[in-house]
């Protein structure tokens, strides 16, 4: 998440609206661009050879495909250590004698087997590099890690990743993980890059008999392994992305309900919380299936049927865990208490990170510099939430409520093929979500713009996809050519400028109109209100002078409705 919403939680979420903007609007105002290329933008910046290493496709990692991992884990609560292995699946892509996996440098790999033979391997940084006999490309087989360690301690989850040891308000042992970012192989051995999903996963977990261990998907088994330990196995049968895969470990109880589909099949919900707030949590959660339903609406039915929907309470904010949603905002309204409006009622993290199941979860980039496909579309759909349970004038309302926390002092698109943990700005979020909202007034067509959605999420659903996967499809599906759009709202830190003057002719308006930004090619229409009733669609181009007479209206009374585009105005 974004440095806005650290501080946020940091100054525990004041539940006054107008007072959270006091506080980040001399952070967040919006500034003109520095004129330089996302591609320029990062030149300046300093990347480590950790960083390219796990962030970059190298030949190590495209030589192969991941179907399958099988994680078998101890935990050892007041040593704070794990040991276990991973079983690693694969398909050859392309004939290696080398691969590359991850996993942090302070987590020590005891050996690493593959047919009855130990392989040798190099370690560097946090990427390990293992020798294998020949494989060739077409083959398959697997190889298990066996490795122990003191894992990452998380230092303000969920922003700083890692594990979270801590007890509940009773004082029994409460262990938790996030690492979106930091990244999975901080706790476990895998390929950890966003670009290679398993097809499914087994996640096994030794706790101690008074606690329970909740994971992703299905729980298949649970059994005693003896000497105050039981063995909890869980089974995720749809593709998942590593940093998504979580476990819970405390003193929890379940409860658990239903969801109707429009087509009458029922989704089973599940609720892990602490004993103490199970009937607080039975009434707040609720509100899951609004949820669910109006995502149902616009995007169809939920992407992980066959393995249930699930809230499993966290001692940190919260994270998209696939199909076992890290939920940690204490029963309140809003993001702790605030960031929606006065007037709305709902929980921020469950409406956020259940859109997530659809965009992050389901459908997902393939670099982490594009993670703007994941928290763009999810932060934008809180706002289709908003739209669907209380009207389109709600919905703009909530999204001006997010417009002073845009900054415009980065690109949204981060630096490629680098994991850069310092990359934590706020603007695929609520910029990204304000770029979305532009694109629907650009097209101008509301029937258009939610089959847009609709067919976007349904082709990609369970793929990893790029920017460009993104623009091409809106450019074919609308038959408009956006692709300079995409250019100045991704690549650039700027918004651009729409510089007018309105002259009275008589009983009408002269209108003179052309953008200025980034892009050479950039062209928008927007819409532009005379006399509080008429509207006009004018269509600007980036450096071209262009001009229109509105008829019956006075220069005074013109207005760009800035609350509808993401855009900056000059008056001449």
């Amino acid at each position: 998440m974004s440095e806005a919403f650290i501080d946020l939680y940091r100054r525990k979420c004041t539940k006054n609206w107008l007072s959270l903007v006091i506080i980040f609007l001399p952070l967040f105002l919006i500034s003109p661009g520095n004129g330089f290329s996302q591609r320029d933008f990062y030149q300046s910046y300093h990347f480590t050879q950790a960083d390219t290493l796990r962030g970059a496709l190298r030949p190590e990692r495209t030589c192969y495909d991941v179907t399958y991992y099988e994680l078998r884990l101890r935990v050892y609560i007041e040593q704070k250590w794990i040991e276990g292995s991973v079983d690693i699946y694969y398909n050859a892509l392309s004939s290696f004698e080398v691969l590359q996996i991850d996993l942090y440098h302070s987590m020590r790999i005891r050996s690493i087997e593959w047919e009855g033979q130990e392989l040798t391997f190099e370690r560097r940084k946090n990427a390990v590099f293992i020798d294998f006999p020949l494989q060739k490309a077409g083959s398959s087989g697997h190889f298990r890690v066996n490795y122990s360690g003191a894992p990452t301690e998380a230092p303000f989850a969920p922003w700083q990743g890692g594990f979270v040891w801590t007890t509940d308000d009773q004082g029994t042992p409460w262990v938790t993980v996030a690492c979106e970012g930091d990244g999975a192989s901080l706790w476990w051995p895998n390929k950890d890059h966003l670009s290679d999903e398993p097809d499914s996963m087994l996640i096994s977990v030794v706790v101690p008999d008074y606690l329970q261990c909740i994971s992703n998907g299905n729980l298949r088994l649970q059994t005693s392994e003896g000497r105050g330990f039981t063995r909890y196995d869980w089974f995720v049968s749809y593709p998942i992305n590593n940093y998504n895969v979580t476990l819970n470990i405390g003193d929890y109880v379940h409860f658990s309900d239903t969801y109707q589909a429009g087509d009458g099949s029922e989704l089973p919900l599940d609720y892990y919380v602490l004993s103490y707030n199970l009937e607080k949590a039975k009434k707040h959660f609720q509100q899951v299936k609004p949820t669910l339903a109006c995502y149902e609406h616009y995007f169809g039915k939920y992407p992980f049927w066959n393995d249930g929907y699930a809230l499993v309470e966290t001692p940190y904010l919260g994270m998209e865990h696939q199909s076992a949603i890290a939920y940690g905002n204490r029963y309140l309204r809003g993001y702790m208490g605030g960031l929606i409006p006065s007037d709305m009622n709902w929980d921020y993290i469950i409406v956020h990170e259940t859109a997530h199941e659809y965009f992050g979860n389901s459908l997902g980039c393939s670099d982490l510099s594009e993670m703007w496909i994941h928290e763009s579309f999810a932060t934008y759909m809180e706002s289709l939430f908003v739209e669907c349970q209380m009207g389109y004038a709600a919905a703009e309302r909530y999204l001006q409520s997010q417009r002073p926390f845009i900054a415009n002092k980065e690109p949204i698109l981060g630096p490629p093929g680098v994991n850069w943990d310092n990359w934590k700005k706020s603007d695929h979020y609520f910029k990204g979500a304000w770029v979305l909202h532009t694109l629907r007034n650009a097209i101008g067509n509301d029937e258009q713009w939610f089959a847009l959605l609709r067919d976007f999420y349904r082709q990609y659903t369970l793929q990893q996809i790029t920017t460009d996967t993104v623009v091409q499809f809106v450019n074919r599906f609308t038959g408009t050519d956006y692709t300079a759009f995409f250019e100045q709202y991704l690549w650039y830190p700027g918004i651009p400028t729409l510089e007018y003057k309105a002259e009275q002719r008589g009983r009408n308006v002269r209108l003179t109109y052309n953008w200025r930004a980034d892009v050479p090619g950039f062209k928008m229409p927007v819409l532009v209100e005379g006399n509080g009733q008429q509207r006009w669609r004018i269509n600007p181009e980036n450096g071209r002078k262009k001009s229109t007479i509105l008829e019956n209206c006075n220069a005074e009374d013109i207005r760009i409705m800035k609350e509808l585009f993401l855009i900056n105005t000059k008056k001449g």
